[in-house]
């Protein structure tokens, strides 16, 4: 009879991270840090909170900021995929310090604070831009959210789609 070696996959196991090694330099998840740690203007998210005399304490809006556009960057557009994105992925845990926010404290922050949170979406690739973290070919930008901008067009929808 085969002798194969005891499948572990239900056991435990502790691995020590140390979130601040997850983010290497020279990677946009690091400048995206970097940049809304040190670059941006936050102080505008203040006025929106008055909980500091009652109330629970909200996220951070560095926090929101890194999770939601670096969630945006890689293609999760919803906040229930970028809240499960916290829980277990070791990049968004880096970006968040391991805050792992409700779906709906994200879908609440990006509805509530979409006028503020536009301008800093661009700033971020600008700032990009101007220290050479973007290629020289081309980037766009679109200020229609995370759903696209829609543009009336004469194109067939019968074309523009694949049919099996």
């Amino acid at each position: 009879m085969a002798n194969y070696k005891p499948d572990l996959s239900c056991q435990n196991k502790l691995i020590p991270v140390n979130f601040s090694e997850q983010i290497l330099p020279g990677t946009f998840k690091y400048a995206l840090a970097h940049i809304v740690d040190n670059r941006l203007d936050l102080l505008g998210f203040d006025k929106w909170y008055d909980n500091d005399k009652k109330g629970a304490a909200a996220y951070s809006p560095s926090v929101m900021l890194k999770i939601i556009q670096f969630g945006y960057s890689r293609g999760f557009i919803t906040s229930r995929r970028i809240a499960n994105a916290c829980e277990t992925n070791i990049t968004f845990m880096s970006l968040s310090g391991d805050v792992q926010p409700h779906w709906t404290s994200i879908a609440s922050f990006v509805a509530k604070m979409k006028d503020q949170i536009a301008p800093l979406f661009t700033q971020v690739l600008m700032i990009c831009d101007e220290e050479g973290l973007i290629g020289r070919n081309m980037f766009a930008i679109d200020a229609g959210g995370p759903a696209g901008c829609k543009i009336k067009s004469n194109a067939s929808k019968e074309w523009s789609v694949t049919h099996e």
